[in-house]
Formats: structure tokens, sequence, C-alpha cells
């Protein structure tokens, strides 16, 4: 996995950035849906896309890496067990962003990415 950009991050670190993008991603896979900043979604978009790529293809050094890079074994096993055979067919394009409009407290510009 590359290493964060330098510049703005979400964290206050690389490595919090790391897990912030790991428990979101987490989040996805579980609920198949989630709602967060648009920055935030465009980020995950890729990372999760990567995710489940490796669990197309299978093996269990892919499902290893999967779990080094999330963090959850149960996450994983959905991954690998029910999301991953799901896009069997299809070459990319897993996730879709939908745009939802500012959120009350502060007005920062809100998101759902959910997958296809």
């Amino acid at each position: 996995m590359p290493a964060p950009r330098k510049g703005p991050r979400f964290g206050k670190s690389p490595h919090h950035q790391r897990h912030i993008l790991a428990n979101l991603a987490a989040g996805l896979i579980a609920a198949e849906a989630i709602v967060t900043t648009e920055a935030k979604a465009k980020v995950l978009r890729p990372y999760v896309e990567k995710l489940i790529t490796k669990a197309k293809k299978g093996g269990v050094h892919r499902q290893r890496l999967v779990v080094a890079t999330i963090h959850d074994r149960d996450i994983a096993h959905k991954l690998f067990t029910d999301v991953g055979p799901r896009y069997a067919d299809r070459n990319g394009g897993y996730t879709r962003i939908l745009k939802l409009g500012p959120r009350s407290g502060d007005h920062a510009p809100m998101a759902r990415i959910e997958l296809v």
C-alpha cells in the first residue's frame, strides 16, 4: 500500500489516516453503504476497490494482505465469501458516490458511498 501523500490529511499523522481509511472501508463492507464527507468518500473509493479486486482473485496470501490492511478478520471473511464473488464478472467500478448536500452542523459537503 502506498504511503499517504503529503499535505492535508484526515487525521493528525499518516498512521491515523491509514486507520481512518481502514475503519471506513470496514464499515462500508459491513453495511454496504455509509454516509461520510465527500473528501473521505473520494479517497475511500480506490482504497476499497483495490480490496475488492484482491477478494475477487482469492487466495490465502491476498486474504492475509486484506486482514493486514483493514485489521478485521470478520470483515475480511465477508469480503472474500460474499462481496468478492458478487463482482467476479465485473472489471472495476464496484462503488458509487452520491452527493447529499451540506451537513447541518458545519456545512461540510456530505456523500453516500455504496457498493454497486
